[in-house]
């Protein structure tokens, strides 16, 4: 009787269109998985779909499409909020802002693609290729947030601040954690493929490799769930009172004369209504020069921090002032301490581009909007903090927070690290939309980062109390008029991230990346 052969599967090409179409429905799952829906698992769904789709792709120019077409889809339905500013507030014609959103996504979705694309470049599949997977995304996301100053907005790690790979934040941060769920990830596509390209044709997984492949990603996330138990940082003193403002003002009358004195005398009352170690207005919630603001409105709030013990944190515009007028304006937090007449400052250094300083080249962009105060001189980016009874406060201005190696390095830098961080905002120039918890879950990664709570008072919304473990204690409804009080416990001592940022995690991503090219060079 003839011997009969049985032949492996062949790998099937599909359409370059339906799998670009898939790795573009994945973008779109991805940013579901971030706030306001906090939906962790499916965002390492959205990027298993994706490896899945770069292991059958038939060459590294596919996996670079499959990257950016990922990466449009996610940006474009993550930050489309950014044409509100621009339209809605900044009076650009609508065509020209949604060119300008999608333009920018394309920029961004440039990274997701450059990982694919190294991703796919590591010959063979097997199982190394998650590794490499891994690596290239970190780096990926981390050039993201470097590059022309950075915008690391919807990186992957925000999307775990409620999943078990938290507890990795403390160790290697966002950037850290995006790779890790990007190991875990392929992990778990390798789990589901019907076939895996460890040759030529290409053949069935064994089932050892695919539990070997589950138990992976199950022992990643046991370990994130782990080290969420640990307390890197300490209680420090007795909880501080706290009162962090919300004067809602509609960000179309803001900079109009009428916004400017009803907002200096609704923070004005709202500051002087009741007592609190620490009181924090929004980001210029004064809109005008710190030397502008009326002696109606700066005397009463001196006379209740003298008379109370009160902490105050306002928000308004520095200045040096000369002969010729005012010269190099900031955009700045000052702090009023009980009967002591200096002021502390905080001027924000890390600027956002085209709407505080204006790129060389994009003079013609910026001159389409209306945007007032529209070039700021940066500040220093190491300050002290604000001292607060026995405590220390670390200052940061809106987008500042994205960037959580600044505000390691910060503390690392101190020499007393501050116990307690706080974010004056105004997010008025994005509406009522996903923005304000976008922002919100950002924050939250910092207080997991660092050890420490994180204080949020915001124009329009998400003002929040968080505490040092990540969770929120108190919140205000967004477009609202209030006042958020509680008490907030400081902490101290410094978390492996804070002492060492991203550093880690980068090493980690080279090693994966270098041990996926190592170990799949011979197949090639």
């Amino acid at each position: 009787m003839q011997e009969m052969t049985v032949h492996a599967p062949e790998r099937r090409s599909w359409p370059a269109w339906r799998a670009r179409a898939l790795a573009g429905l994945a973008g779109i799952a991805q940013t579901l998985a971030f706030a306001p829906r906090d939906v962790w698992w499916l965002q390492l769904l959205a990027m298993a779909g994706l490896f899945a789709l770069v292991e059958r792709s038939v060459s590294r120019r596919e996996a670079l499409w499959l990257g950016g077409c990922f990466g449009v889809t996610s940006f474009v339905s993550g930050i489309w909020w950014l044409y509100i500013s621009m339209h809605t507030y900044g009076g650009m014609p609508g065509i020209m802002a949604g060119a300008a959103v999608v333009l920018f996504s394309i920029y961004l979705a440039l990274y997701p693609a450059l990982a694919t694309f190294a991703t796919r470049w590591v010959g063979a599949a097997g199982p190394w290729r998650a590794f490499a997977f891994a690596g290239a995304w970190t780096l990926a996301e981390w050039l993201r947030g470097t590059v022309f100053t950075g915008f690391p907005w919807l990186s992957p790690g925000y999307a775990h601040v409620d999943g078990p790979l938290a507890g990795f934040a403390p160790l290697v941060g966002v950037y850290g954690i995006g790779g890790l769920a990007a190991l875990a990830a392929a992990w778990l596509a390798r789990a589901v493929l019907p076939v895996v390209a460890t040759t030529r044709p290409m053949r069935p997984m064994r089932p050892t490799r695919r539990l070997a492949a589950v138990a992976g990603a199950l022992a990643l996330l046991g370990a994130g769930a782990g080290l969420a138990r640990h307390e890197w940082t300490t209680p420090s003193g007795k909880p501080l009172t706290v009162r962090l403002l919300q004067g809602n003002i509609a960000q179309d009358m803001k900079f109009e004369r009428a916004g400017i004195d009803r907002a200096m005398a609704l923070y004005r009352d709202m500051i002087v209504a009741a007592p609190a170690d620490l009181i924090i207005t929004p980001e210029t919630a004064f809109p005008v020069l710190l030397q502008g603001i009326p002696p109606e409105v700066a005397g009463p709030i001196r006379e209740f921090a003298d008379r109370t013990g009160s902490h105050v944190v306002l928000g308004a515009v520095g200045a040096t002032l000369t002969d010729r007028g005012p010269t190099d304006l900031t955009n700045s937090l000052f702090g009023v301490t009980p009967r002591n007449q200096t002021l502390h400052r905080y001027d924000k250094h890390h600027l956002v581009p085209f709407g505080e300083f204006v790129p060389w080249g994009f003079r013609w962009f910026v001159d389409m909007m209306h945007i007032p105060l529209g070039d700021f001189l940066r500040g220093t980016a190491t300050p002290g903090g604000f001292p607060v009874r026995d405590q220390r406060v670390a200052l940061d201005i809106c987008y500042e927070d994205l960037f959580g190696e600044e505000i390691a390095q910060a503390l690392r830098h101190m020499p007393e690290p501050a116990t307690v961080l706080a974010n004056a905002t105004n997010l008025a120039w994005f509406g009522d939309t996903i923005a304000l918890d976008q922002h919100l879950q950002i924050a939250r990664m910092r207080a997991l980062e660092t050890g420490r709570p994180m204080l949020r008072a915001t124009n329009t919304g998400t003002t929040a109390i968080i505490d040092a473990q990540g969770h929120v204690q108190g919140r205000l409804p967004a477009m609202t008029t209030g006042a958020l009080t509680g008490h907030v416990q400081p902490y101290s001592g410094l978390t492996p991230y804070v002492r060492f940022g991203n550093l880690p995690a980068l090493v980690l991503a080279l090693v994966a990346l270098g041990l996926g090219v190592a170990m799949t060079r011979p197949s090639r």
